[in-house]
């Protein structure tokens, strides 16, 4: 197998701002199609394996991922290309109901199309809350491990971080994970969902919370702020990063990881394809309604602008699919490409019914034609995965 040192783009508190027009880092590697001979890019060392987080209670699935194909019950026909199946085995947490007293209205959720959405601040966030979204993005977390060398965070926090708060923590995988780490550590995760698991850390505690509201941490500030996937969710990056700043102590870190959504190819291989125009359709939408949809290219800006110092910025990219040569690549573009087809319709149902006027019908035809496209090796579409984090001036 090649060596793996990752592209990656890192830079100082020295460093000259990026502007919105020409995003930090923009151009990446060219990762290499299976389908010629050259040889592969040399990209970071890989995770072989992952580890269970240390709760009371796993559950132990088995997925088999193929080119066309990703499942339990997947056989030697579901393949697209005749390829050898790879199995990949997950474990998790079981999940149980948020121990916190609340209020019937906090889970009183809204279902519509099939979905279940969130409840307190009805409409804010455009994503389903359900078991299905949960599963998703727990598979997310794992690929992100898988990405950034199995490390939770790349910020140096030192080895006894005392308060922590990981921002919109979804299920709360990250936030027990990192509370298994630093056991001493005090770690809170909030969300507007209370879809966290019961069997958690003791150190660990979930809130349900808005983080767009004004927050009330300035006397009681952390060592470390973390926040991840908040595309299509939060509309004032400006705001919600200078809220971080104000909360963290002085010498403290706050780390942000997100996706660009605006997908890009480095062959034209994407121009045309029904992939792109559920990507075109989806993103201009959330960005009509308010939603940065891209912000991980420009957060270093804005963490310049809130005052932090010593400020990094990675670029992962990561194919959709499975369609580069290298071992690494193709691995990781598995993992998005099961993560992605699994929020297609989902993902786009709120945003296009509410927003744009579009009937549930037409938003399946959109999402099946960019999940087939993903089936085709030779779209090679790539999504980049950014990471920054700045440290807070003592």
């Amino acid at each position: 197998m090649a060596k793996t040192p990752a592209q990656k783009k890192e830079t100082t508190g020295q460093s000259k701002p990026a502007s919105p027009s020409k995003p930090t880092g923009e151009s990446g590697p060219t990762i290499q199609s299976d389908r010629n001979g050259e040889d592969p890019i040399e990209v970071d060392s890989r995770v072989s394996k992952m580890q269970p987080t240390q709760c009371d209670l796993y559950i132990s699935i088995t997925i088999v991922i193929s080119n066309g194909f990703c499942g339990p019950q997947a056989t030697d026909n579901d393949s697209a290309y005749g390829e050898e199946l790879h199995t990949v085995r997950l474990t998790f947490y079981v999940s149980s109901t948020y121990t916190a007293s609340l209020t019937s209205s906090v889970q009183d959720y809204r279902i519509e199309n099939g979905r279940r959405y969130h409840a307190y601040r009805d409409g804010k966030y455009l994503l389903p809350n359900d078991e299905d979204e949960s599963d998703r993005l727990d598979m997310a977390h794992e690929l992100c491990l898988k990405v950034m060398q199995g490390k939770l965070f790349l910020a140096p926090i030192g080895p006894s971080p005392s308060r922590v708060i990981d921002l919109a923590t979804g299920t709360g995988i990250w936030a027990i994970d990192f509370a298994d780490k630093y056991p001493s550590a005090e770690v809170i995760g909030n969300d507007l969902s209370p879809t966290q698991p019961t069997m958690v850390p003791p150190n660990v505690k979930f809130l349900v919370d808005d983080i767009e509201d004004d927050w009330g941490y300035e006397k009681t500030p952390f060592d470390f702020i973390h926040a991840r996937y908040l595309c299509h969710s939060i509309k004032d990056f400006k705001k919600l990063i200078r809220q971080a700043y104000n909360c963290t102590k002085p010498g403290g870190w706050v780390e942000f990881q997100d996706w660009d959504c605006r997908i890009r190819s480095e062959d034209g291989s994407l121009e045309g394809t029904a992939l792109q125009r559920y990507y075109t359709e989806v993103v201009n939408a959330f960005e009509r309604a308010g939603y940065p949809a891209s912000p991980g290219r420009y957060l270093e800006e804005w963490f310049r602008e809130a005052g932090f110092v010593d400020i990094h910025v990675r670029k992962y990219p990561v194919p959709m699919s499975v369609w580069p040569k290298d071992p690494y690549y193709k691995e990781i573009g598995a993992w998005l490409r099961v993560i992605v087809s699994e929020a297609f319709e989902g993902g786009a149902m709120a945003v296009l019914t509410r927003y744009e006027n579009w009937k549930p019908e037409e938003v399946t035809v959109l999402a099946a034609g960019a999940k087939n496209d993903l089936k085709n090796r030779d779209i090679h579409a790539i999504m980049d995965f950014w990471v920054v984090y700045g440290r807070k001036p003592e």
